[in-house]
């Protein structure tokens, strides 16, 4: 094996590496905000208005943590940087800029709609002595319920997009040519019949 093919080799395993790092963390970030569309606020919305406006300050100060954080912006960042060292392999690239796409769109949403109308409920006061709850409750909950589909729709895109990408890399790999044995093989048992 020669110093090139080891670089190659190098540079093909950290390539996947990063492609399948932002495949989880986008695979994480899908599912928050699916789990979110799909329990958490329908649960919710069974509730009275205080308890509903007490459980969602609650959620606001509790996803505020390192962890949620790493893995929201990393997702986005892994994508950034898997599109980056794909530039030779246009068919995963592809993809994977897609992706990127879709999730910078999702995390627009977030910061642009829901983030705001969080900081208003965060804002509204201790839930047992507001005047008006049901207000507070009004002006949030179906916009957020609505913005949070948007962006479950968008991470959800981004991760198919990003899972295609790792299937094209299987295939094809950093530099754009076949890597599976079997389709070596393949190809060469076609060529010569």
């Amino acid at each position: 094996m020669t110093a090139t093919t080891e670089r190659n080799d190098g540079r093909r395993t950290a390539a996947g590496g990063v492609l399948v790092a932002a495949t989880v963390a986008t695979g994480l970030i899908a599912g928050l905000f699916y789990t979110y569309a799909n329990n958490v606020m329908p649960a919710l919305a069974r509730g009275d208005d205080r308890g509903y406006i007490e459980v969602i300050q609650d959620i606001n100060e509790v996803i505020q943590n390192p962890m949620f954080f790493l893995t929201f912006a990393g997702a986005l960042l892994l994508t950034a940087v898997s599109a980056w060292q794909l530039r030779g392999s246009p068919r995963v690239r592809a993809w994977v800029f897609a992706a990127l796409v879709a999730y910078t769109l999702a995390f627009l949403v977030t910061a642009v709609f829901n983030i705001p109308l969080n900081e208003d409920v965060a804002n509204a006061g201790n839930p047992a002595t507001l005047a008006d709850p049901a207000a507070v409750r009004e002006k949030f909950e179906d916009p957020w319920v609505a913005w949070n589909a948007v962006r479950a729709v968008l991470h959800t895109l981004a991760l198919g997009f990003l899972a295609w990408a790792l299937v094209l890399y299987g295939r094809y790999g950093r530099d754009g040519r076949q890597t599976s044995p079997y389709l070596e093989s393949a190809a060469g048992s076609s060529a010569s019949r």
